[in-house]
């Protein structure tokens, strides 16, 4: 009868035992395959969790009164529900996928936790824009086609206000996102020669206007800059008190005035004042991360000042200018606020967004209002994609 020697031969290592502090190395719940009673309770969990958050939403809207009429009760409720249905639901999202066998479990569990974001997407994103189109192509009422289909469409291309408000969107966009970008160099540029105590006071007092929303900063320009009151009587918003106390002239109502879309331009400051802050502070980050030794390098080279900031600085956040520019470029073609509070569109200030607006809730017209959206939509889309390129180029070279 033969033995076996626990002892190694001499001269060979004994490998390593791994330490396992004592605890026997245990299996991983999908090794063992697929568990179904783990993976009922999974699904189950789900689907309960679901129904259970989109009946409690909707017993706020038909229900008030289980919550004694109360919005601040109602408001606390859907945060903490919200917040906690949510850890409950991919709590027993991942006890489903963890039931799986192991290489199903991999290859299914990045796409099961993408699953409920790309739902969202979906239904409060793709569904309105699908929705939306095909309302294009209805009649007033929403209730059937017109005829012929696009009747919709050729009688917006056929009005001239259609055609105003066009070519004033067109020119929010020519004027607003360039002009916007280029005072935010210009000050992201001057404020990182200041000290940075100084730095840091003039870059919050210039981004401040960002926390106002649209409403309020209209309202504040036309007391404070675009004001009038009849001639003789003081003259307290600031343009007006210009042009008659420094020139002598009469107290205009300047935002009537359509001569060179004067009044259009006018809005437009206001946009430009708002968002100076936001183009100043992506770009003062991206001109601090520009590497010192290239900016040093090009002075040796005898580069003057000037020559630094446009052969230097400005190509390495070329990046972060076009996506500035894209960014404030959108919010332009959507422009609302402003038109609405200030001119509703009167005296040649009409733009799409607030076109729409009023031939759906002012003349209760859903197809063509529906349909402006949709000539908006176009017009977003090539847009977006040069963004969506242009980020992956700059992805691709880092």
């Amino acid at each position: 009868m033969s033995t076996t020697s626990s002892t190694p031969p001499v001269g060979e290592e004994v490998p390593e035992a791994p330490d396992t502090g004592g605890v026997p190395e245990a299996v991983g719940p999908s090794d063992a395959g697929l568990q179904p009673v783990k993976l009922l309770i999974g699904v189950v969990g789900i689907a309960v969790t679901i129904w259970l958050m989109l009946n409690l939403f909707l017993a706020f809207a038909y229900y008030p009164q289980w919550f004694f009429d109360s919005k601040i009760l109602m408001g606390v409720l859907g945060l903490v529900v919200g917040v906690g249905g949510a850890a409950v639901l991919f709590w027993f999202l991942n006890m489903a996928i963890e039931a799986l066998p192991r290489r199903l479990e991999h290859g299914v569990m990045p796409y099961a936790f993408l699953l409920p974001g790309f739902s969202l997407i979906g239904l409060m994103l793709l569904f309105p824009t699908l929705q939306t189109i095909h309302y294009s192509f209805a009649n007033r009422t929403s209730t059937a086609y017109v005829d012929p289909i696009w009747a919709n469409f050729a009688s917006l291309f056929r009005s001239s206000d259609f055609w105003s408000a066009m070519f004033n969107n067109l020119l929010w966009i020519a004027i607003v996102p360039a002009i916007t970008v280029a005072l935010g160099v210009v000050v992201a540029v001057l404020a990182d020669k200041l000290s940075a105590g100084s730095e840091k006071w003039s870059k919050s007092f210039i981004f401040m206007p960002m926390a106002i929303s649209f409403v309020a900063a209209s309202a504040i320009w036309l007391t404070t800059v675009y004001g009038y009151n009849p001639p003789g009587s003081p003259q307290t918003a600031a343009l007006n008190a210009i042009w008659v106390n420094w020139f002598g002239g009469e107290p205009q109502s300047w935002l009537d005035i359509d001569t060179a879309r004067l009044n259009s331009l006018l809005l437009m400051v206001i946009l430009i004042w708002l968002q100076t802050g936001f183009a100043m502070v992506l770009l003062s980050s991206a001109i601090k991360g520009v590497p010192e030794d290239t900016i040093e390098a090009a002075r040796i080279d005898g580069a003057s000042e000037w020559q630094i900031f446009w052969q230097v600085v400005i190509p390495q956040i070329w990046g972060t200018i076009v996506t500035v520019f894209i960014t404030v470029l959108i919010l332009v073609m959507k422009v609302f606020d402003i038109v609405y509070v200030l001119t509703n569109g009167r005296n040649e200030t009409d733009v799409i967004a607030n076109m729409f607006f009023r031939e759906m809730f002012t003349n209760r017209d859903a197809g063509r209002a529906t349909a402006l959206i949709v000539v908006l939509l176009v017009a977003i889309i090539p847009i977006l994609i040069y963004q969506v390129r242009d980020f992956r180029k700059q992805e691709a070279m880092r």
